[in-house]
């Protein structure tokens, strides 16, 4: 079992700029995949960014690709996902995700944290 505690969220303007955290505890974290996934009120969970197990595998939406940056520190059990520029549209409640197969596929993860809101104002 893993558990997930997401934090960082918050209300910023846009281009302002959010660093969200996500700490494991439970079993080993170094071998998992890990991800990001955000929901907006009324759409469904979709994808933001995967990080692999060596962590030279990233992955993001298009949506996001050159404005966020995932990264982990094993040795901490944490990832990370800096957001720079943020959107309006980026407004959503941000969910860190683990053991995924495949890292765009939701159904996929075996563990989810509470999520935590981040609401970016024009």
């Amino acid at each position: 079992q893993v558990q997930l505690v997401e934090s960082g969220g918050g209300l910023v303007q846009a281009g302002e700029s959010l660093r969200l955290s996500c700490a494991a505890s439970g079993r080993t974290f170094t071998g998992y995949l890990m991800a990001w996934f955000r929901q907006a009120p009324g759409k469904e969970r979709e994808f933001v960014t995967a990080i692999g197990s060596n962590v030279g595998n990233t992955y993001y939406a298009d949506s996001v690709k050159g404005r966020f940056t995932i990264s982990r520190d094993n040795a901490k059990n944490t990832v990370y996902l800096q957001m720079n520029s943020l959107k309006p549209e980026d407004t959503a409640v941000y969910y860190c995700a683990a053991g995924g197969t495949v890292p765009t596929a939701r159904r996929t993860y075996d563990y989810w944290g509470q999520g935590t809101q981040v609401t970016v104002t024009s």
